[in-house]
């Protein structure tokens, strides 16, 4: 099944919790991607002429993760057909100090088959980085962009443990293009101040 691409509207973080039950479910479908990327002002220092631009990462960190099985022990059954898998990705961030960024990815997905959800996880991870030495132009798409290609890998292993934790196979999720949610989010912002 071929993957969507959508905007994902703005969904507030919900309370964490976990549960798991242990049967696993059949055919799973590829999972739909609606990504969605924070518009927020940045600001960090002027660069210091002469010295290379420079990005670490402070902390990276789990805020919130919820995984729900509204219909176990049923929803654990052999399925007759695959499960549709909907996912939203959002990045959001925000400055903590002169040159420190908290850069969040929320990853929202949500399977379900018959017109019931099979299971919903819901995480929230962030890190923080400093970026010295950006120049102005560069510093709003290396925040947005390569901050959570590095949060990314991580997000996407603890969401694959939460699924298999639950009872599912592990729904492992396809690199995302953060360039491309990006430029998208831009040309949209073109397209509504045009209008």
């Amino acid at each position: 099944m071929a993957k969507t691409l959508k905007t994902a509207p703005r969904k507030a973080p919900a309370k964490a919790s976990t549960s798991s039950k242990a049967v696993p479910v059949q055919n799973q479908k590829a999972p739909k991607i609606e990504p969605k990327v924070s518009t927020a002002t940045l600001t960090a220092p002027e660069p210091t002429p002469g010295q290379q631009p420079s990005l670490k990462i402070l902390g990276q960190y789990l805020k919130d993760l919820s995984f729900e099985n509204p219909n176990a022990p049923l929803s654990l059954a052999p399925q007759q057909q695959q499960p549709d898998i909907n996912i939203s990705v959002n990045v959001n961030a925000r400055n903590l100090g002169p040159a420190d960024f908290e850069v969040e990815l929320h990853l929202d997905a949500k399977a379900t088959a018959d017109g019931k959800v099979i299971f919903a996880a819901d995480l929230l991870y962030a890190g923080m980085f400093r970026l010295e030495n950006f120049p102005a132009n560069l510093l709003h798409p290396a925040v947005l962009i390569e901050c959570p290609r590095m949060l990314f890998p991580f997000a996407r292993q603890i969401l694959a443990d939460a699924t298999r934790n639950g009872g599912f196979p592990p729904l492992m999720l396809d690199p995302i293009d953060f360039t491309v949610m990006y430029q998208r989010r831009l040309q949209q912002q073109q397209a509504t101040a045009q209008a």
